[in-house]
């Protein structure tokens, strides 16, 4: 047992959330192991997004309990998570439309670098920062749109975009929630190709829906139905799994394989 836990990242253990007479999140536990390629799937209303809310600070679980790299972060703000190495994607709707990339990145490096919201105005002045933007830039495939603005980016530079954001962050957990979610089908394979060479030590849970995308990024699945954990296991099991089937073919859904 003792193996095991220094080797997990992240800990939710029997997480409850209860809205009035509703249980969105019913005794889930979920283990995130250092290095994980991890997927979080669920018909809709399966209480996905309640549990990742859970996950960071945006809820505060009803019971339970969630620890981050043995810390326990339960009541813990969300920027304090962030602070210490747990990341979500942004939401497009939080970009800065009229900034750059190269400007967005500048100014979250330099944040988390502790030089200030004001650094990233003096990009040459700055050790370091200018060659981070510069890496993130084209590990992002973004070198090309560097200096437009995020509001005329197609959509799937700007979820590009949102990814290069929070791994600017730093982060020893990065919640990667619906990536390729109204991402045009012409934009999706260098997004695929991106989401497939994030770093090895950053452990990552993914949401999706798109099960081509998780049955070729995951190396292991968690399956929520109503807020419950149904099952989980590795790919394999999972597309195998007779419980799984049923309940993606009773929502008019397709298990992959």
């Amino acid at each position: 047992m003792g193996e095991i836990a220094k080797d997990v990242v992240l800990s939710a253990d029997k997480l409850v959330k209860r809205f009035g007479g509703i249980t969105a999140t019913n005794d889930v536990t979920l283990h995130l192991e250092k290095g994980a390629r991890h997927a979080l799937i669920g018909p809709n209303g399966a209480g996905k997004t309640t549990l990742i809310n859970l996950l960071t600070g945006v809820l505060e679980p009803s019971e339970g309990r969630i620890t981050l790299l043995g810390e326990d972060i339960t009541r813990m703000a969300p920027h304090a998570r962030v602070q210490r190495g747990m990341v979500r994607t942004f939401q497009i709707s939080q970009l800065f439309p009229t900034m750059t990339p190269l400007e967005t990145l500048a100014m979250v490096v330099s944040q988390q670098r502790g030089i200030g919201a004001r650094g990233w105005h003096k990009l040459g002045a700055q050790a370091g920062v200018a060659e981070r933007c510069a890496e993130l830039l084209e590990q992002f495939h973004l070198t090309d749109v560097m200096n437009q603005r995020t509001e005329v980016l197609a959509y799937g530079k700007r979820r590009l975009l949102e990814i290069a954001i929070a791994l600017a962050c730093e982060p020893r957990v990065l919640l990667l929630d619906e990536p390729v979610a109204g991402v045009p089908p012409g934009e999706r394979e260098e997004l695929l190709q991106t989401v497939a060479a994030l770093p090895a030590d950053v452990s990552v849970l993914l949401i999706e829906h798109d099960m081509d995308l998780v049955f070729d990024f995951a190396r292991r699945i968690t399956v929520l139905v109503n807020g419950t954990l149904l099952t989980e296991g590795t790919p394999e099991e999972i597309a195998n799994d007779p419980q799984v089937k049923a309940v993606y073919l009773g929502h008019g859904d397709a298990v992959h394989g």
